[in-house]
């Protein structure tokens, strides 16, 4: 799940930036409603936490632009004004949730977990292929061998990839969804976690790599396995 945080406050910016990516996201932030507008304007992002006080481009403003834009993000709007009439005015300007500061941090997360799963095709609640089981809301994998243990970014990988329902998911898409603004597209990142996580999911293999395009997890519906497919190649 990809998150822009607009807030000109910098340390609580950073302080929501830190937690949230604690919890496997990936998450982008900007001081001012400029710099989120120009965010915003190039990535998809699923939620937008938007503080509604900001220098410059107002956060209301930015809200009615994002909502205009009739997009899949969600806008999680902050604001110190915690009243009914702030809440109702709040939503009319398009914004999907609202949330007084200040808030307990558990909140914000579960709040932002919950719009992000309406940026995104509904998927079940617990994920699944073959004898894998990953469950998003606890951060658990399993299969027939055991509960795994996987890094916020093999999760974050792995996540995707089932929730593609079959489809390829391309290595540039990878790194769009699971890192953040400061990964280098260049990088060879994805290719060298998604060896570390076909390592911690074992025999046998769950993830194909279409040659050429990128990578899937398979359904009974996905197609067959002869279009170029290598399973092990990274």
């Amino acid at each position: 799940m990809r998150i822009l945080v607009v807030e000109d406050e910098q340390p609580l910016a950073d302080a929501i930036a830190r937690g949230l990516r604690k919890e496997g996201l990936a998450v982008d932030i900007a001081y001012d409603g400029q710099s989120g507008q120009e965010k915003a304007s190039v990535t998809r992002y699923d939620v937008i936490v938007l503080d509604r006080d900001l220098p410059g481009l107002s956060g209301d403003d930015l809200c009615r632009e994002i909502a205009g834009a009739e997009e899949l993000t969600r806008v999680l709007m902050l604001t110190a004004s915690g009243t009914v009439a702030d809440r109702v005015e709040g939503l009319s300007l398009g914004a999907d949730d609202y949330l007084a500061k200040p808030f307990a941090f558990a909140e914000l997360t579960a709040r932002v977990r919950a719009l992000g799963r309406r940026s995104t095709p509904p998927s079940p609640p617990v994920l699944t292929a073959r004898d894998l089981s990953l469950d998003p809301a606890r951060r658990a994998v399993r299969r027939s061998s055991g509960e795994l243990e996987l890094t916020r970014k093999e999760f974050g990988v792995l996540e995707v990839l089932l929730a593609a329902g079959g489809a390829v998911v391309s290595s540039e898409e990878l790194l769009e969804r699971v890192w953040d603004e400061h990964a280098d597209p260049f990088t060879t990142t994805v290719r060298v976690t998604m060896m570390t996580l076909r390592k911690k999911l074992g025999e046998p293999s769950i993830i194909e790599t279409v040659v050429g395009s990128g990578y899937r997890v398979p359904t009974a519906g996905s197609g067959e396995r002869a279009d170029s497919v290598s399973e092990h190649e990274g």
